[in-house]
């Protein structure tokens, strides 16, 4: 027969506790990835959500989080103390308001990107994300580069195609050829302030590969100036001349009413070489000086794919947890750029990046 044992038993590991999530705005993006990123995390509970109006959030709980409240103020949610976590899922316009009022009343805050809607809304984001040091902030990455990111910072840094003097990126589609298709939201700056087609994205995951940003120059315009009876005021094209930090230089192209464009692409040139990198495909190829492009394969261990909900989740569990990328400080740096984008289309003239 088995005696019992003096030994103490081993205690269970504990459950972490559940963060709550307030979402305000629950758009596609919201419904698509993070969604069921949340969902995946043990112990993360939606708990309410703010749209549009309430039958819009009725409707988005019945759908994906039937255990959470609807709530007709977003103020509600960003205040509420059954929330931990502010989750802002709306146009570029909102963001600066939600998130000062969010971190005031002591949540963490995962924004959408782009980070606001105007260099000085940025800057008061960021300054409200140094007053409370203790709440984690950060802001939606790009999925773009995103799997051969490492890989092609660590080529450049090995010298691989030697010094980089010379980049090109081209961003093209024709959603907005069509001038009988109503104006999107980007097109309107009064939702979305100073963002242009994808020249934010590019810009972040271009300064997290190469540095900073120093000097533009840019041209662009409006081709279909009114549709469906709203007013466009943000370019449908604009191509921009980027000086880097570190000397290289780069034109940028981007564009919405482009039919049989080429794909999403960027070409860096060196002196011992060209890399490329196809963001549509993550095709990263290698060449060097006399020799043909080949592809590089990625290594698995260097990829990167999509944690986002659960990176933000983790570092609000975890004081010493790393950080999400990219912080408002990393937001600052393309809003920077943004913003001298407009000043050098406006004055026909460089512009520093200040």
């Amino acid at each position: 027969m088995l005696q019992p044992s003096n030994q103490p038993l081993p205690l269970m590991p504990e459950s972490p506790s559940p963060i709550r999530i307030g979402i305000i705005g629950a758009g596609g993006i919201v419904k698509s990835r993070h969604m069921p990123g949340l969902r995946a995390i043990p112990n993360v509970q939606v708990v309410q959500v703010a749209n549009r109006s309430l039958a819009s959030s009725e409707a988005f709980c019945r759908e994906f989080t039937p255990e959470a409240r609807a709530v007709e103020r977003w103020e509600e949610v960003a205040s509420s103390p059954e929330v931990d976590v502010v989750w802002i899922g709306t146009h570029p316009y909102m963001h600066a308001e939600m998130t000062c009022y969010a971190l005031q009343h002591g949540k963490h805050v995962f924004t959408q990107a782009r980070m606001a809607a105007s260099l000085p809304e940025a800057n008061q984001m960021w300054e409200a994300s140094i007053r409370y040091p203790e709440l984690v902030t950060a802001i939606c990455p790009p999925p773009q580069g995103m799997k051969g990111g490492e890989l092609v910072k660590q080529l450049i840094a090995e010298g691989a195609i030697g010094t980089p003097h010379q980049a090109m990126l081209h961003s093209f589609n024709d959603a907005w050829l069509d001038p009988n298709t109503p104006a999107h939201w980007r097109q309107q700056s009064e939702l979305s302030g100073i963002q242009i087609l994808t020249l934010g994205i590019y810009t972040e995951v271009l300064q997290r590969w190469l540095g900073h940003i120093v000097e533009v120059e840019a041209r662009g315009n409006v081709v279909i100036p009114e549709r469906g009876g709203v007013e466009v005021d943000i370019p449908d094209f604009v191509n921009v001349m980027a000086k880097f930090r570190s000397g290289l230089e780069a034109t940028m192209l981007f564009s919405g009413v482009a039919a049989h464009a080429p794909t999403d692409k960027l070409w860096l040139f060196g002196s011992e070489g060209t890399l490329s990198y196809d963001f549509a495909t993550d095709d990263l190829q290698l060449g060097k000086r006399g020799g043909k492009l080949e592809s590089v394969p990625i290594p698995t261990e260097m990829q990167r794919s999509w944690t986002v909900e659960r990176d933000f989740i983790a570092a609000v569990r975890d004081a010493s947890a790393p950080r999400p990328k990219p912080d408002f400080n990393e937001g600052m740096n393309y809003m920077r750029v943004v913003h001298a984008v407009w000043q050098a289309m406006e004055a026909q003239a460089a512009a520093r990046v200040m």
